[in-house]
């Protein structure tokens, strides 16, 4: 069934080139590429946020009562791995556009046959905080990459993959758990720093996020760091580059704290070779089915 391959909830890929899958918008009869320009900023419940630029507020970002995100393998195949069903949940506007935050209602997916995803959700994903609902919800926005950063705060190093850069803007938001240790801390100094890191570092990103609730002099941390250049904080001298964050609004979506920030600072450390990501086992099982499978890691 799996190939041979154990099952997991997550596969960690790099992408050599570029994301081949695209997802799409539909809004009223309106059809959108958003594929750079949404995140999941949100687990329970599932909240996706999309931008939208100036030319396209009018058309899209209103208080729709149905949105639909549609989810794609690739240009080549156009096959539909997911679908979800949304609601509107709130909005933050900008003088340039609108980050629209959407609330997740029905997901359905189709990576594998129906009766393959219930016997592996039985087999294996099936327990107490995770229901077949669930399961779809994740697989389904997890059927485009996620890619991993490294957030900074104080003497705190933590891995995240729900971050969003805003194309062409100097903004970022950022989808952090309300039980994270540095987020009283964040919200109090409206500061933090984000790295992009590469792939072949992936055992000790996982380290970090292993130890996500302790201080970095609580475990040892096999890598050295450098301080961020306004901020102070620690950066692994590793990461390709990093920027510092001012945090400007806050929004509580559930179990997660949303932050919207705006970069005050960039810089470049190394060349990059190749960043880390997360996809649903469900969606890499499809991906080598098709032989267009990413690079595991």
């Amino acid at each position: 069934m799996t190939g041979g391959m154990p099952v997991s909830e997550y596969s960690t890929v790099t992408v050599p080139i570029r994301i081949h899958e695209k997802v799409m918008l539909e809004v009223k009869g309106h059809t959108m590429d958003i594929s750079t320009v949404h995140w999941l900023l949100c687990l329970q419940p599932v909240i996706f946020g999309i931008w939208f630029s100036k030319e396209h507020v009018n058309t899209y970002a209103k208080q729709h009562s149905v949105y639909k995100i549609i989810f794609k393998d690739s240009e080549k195949h156009n096959k539909t791995t997911a679908d979800l069903r949304l609601e509107y949940f709130t909005e933050i506007a900008e003088g340039d556009g609108i980050l629209l935050l959407l609330r997740l209602s029905k997901a359905s997916v189709h990576h594998i046959h129906l009766i393959r995803t219930r016997y592996l959700f039985y087999r294996h994903y099936k327990k107490p905080e995770q229901d077949f609902q669930i399961l779809k919800s994740f697989a389904a926005a997890y059927s485009y990459p996620r890619r991993v950063r490294l957030i900074s705060f104080s003497d705190n190093i933590f891995p995240m993959d729900l971050v969003g850069d805003i194309p062409d803007t100097k903004r970022y938001v950022f989808g952090l758990r309300h039980t994270n240790i540095s987020l009283p801390g964040i919200m109090e100094t409206k500061k933090l720093v984000v790295s992009e890191v590469p792939y072949h570092y992936k055992d000790v990103i996982y380290q970090l996020g292993k130890h996500h609730q302790k201080r970095l002099l609580d475990f040892p941390v096999l890598f050295d760091f450098v301080e961020s250049e306004i901020f102070g904080f620690p950066v692994p001298d590793w990461c390709n580059s990093y920027k510092e964050i001012r945090i400007v609004k806050t929004i509580s979506l559930g179990s997660h704290m949303l932050l919207w920030g705006e970069e005050i600072n960039e810089k470049s450390l190394n060349a990059s070779m190749g960043h880390l990501f997360h996809i649903h086992f469900l969606h890499f099982l499809h991906q080598k089915k098709l032989g267009n499978a990413y690079f595991l890691v």
